[in-house]
């Protein structure tokens, strides 16, 4: 069994900065946060390479990630494809069998130390039931990271495996030296001799004699 730590109502940074994700979205009292959502918020927090949601079972955690690094990917006989690779700030679950109920395709997993802020499927279940202004809330958070992930599945259709790399990089400058290589290259579907030769694109070019004269 996974060795998670768990803190019921602690860890206040992560609160805050939850309180602070969701206004982006639609605006929350003080109030509202510590009636509706603090009650029912785990802060957990897993080791490097420890895994979150396994495939085969119901995923039943909405998680939001406070702090590290995370990936979600599925199994091709013994190849890992890494279909998200999300940081502080983004959310991470399976999303499909969350709001179906039914078995995960999907393995989740820290690559960094991770602490996320997690609420149960019953549990934010039953806050929707209670308060019309967090089921608005909730779907608005919803709508927007399927508009996300729509966007991103587009552009892995439309662009090369150079522009989806520069593309990567040019908004997750970090993220390059955080992530793995390997998992990268799976996540953009870049052949990893590819990716390779690809990252000389990130290093500062050398100046030619003449332009230091």
């Amino acid at each position: 069994m996974n060795q998670i730590i768990l803190y019921l109502l602690s860890g206040m940074d992560a609160l805050s900065y939850f309180f602070t994700y969701l206004n982006k979205f639609a605006p929350v009292t003080q109030k509202e946060y510590e009636d509706h959502l603090v009650p029912i918020i785990q802060v957990r927090k897993f080791h490097k390479k420890e895994i979150v949601s396994y495939a085969g079972e119901v995923e039943d955690d909405f998680n939001f990630i406070v702090k590290g690094l995370a990936r979600k990917y599925y199994k091709k006989g013994e190849e890992e494809i890494n279909t998200q690779i999300s940081a502080e700030g983004h959310l991470i679950l399976s999303q499909e069998s969350f709001h179906s109920r039914k078995p995960s395709e999907y393995f989740i997993e820290t690559i960094e130390p991770t602490t996320f802020i997690t609420i149960k499927y019953d549990d934010l279940e039953k806050m929707y039931r209670s308060s019309w202004h967090m089921e608005r809330l909730g779907r608005l958070i919803i709508t927007f990271s399927m508009i996300i992930k729509d966007r991103w599945q587009m552009q892995m259709v439309k662009m090369t495996p150079r522009e989806r790399f520069l593309h990567f990089v040019e908004r997750n400058p970090d993220l390059i030296q955080r992530v793995p290589q390997k998992y990268l290259a799976s996540y953009l579907n870049i052949k990893p001799e590819t990716f390779s030769r690809f990252k000389h694109l990130t290093k500062p070019q050398p100046s030619s004699k003449k332009d230091n004269q």
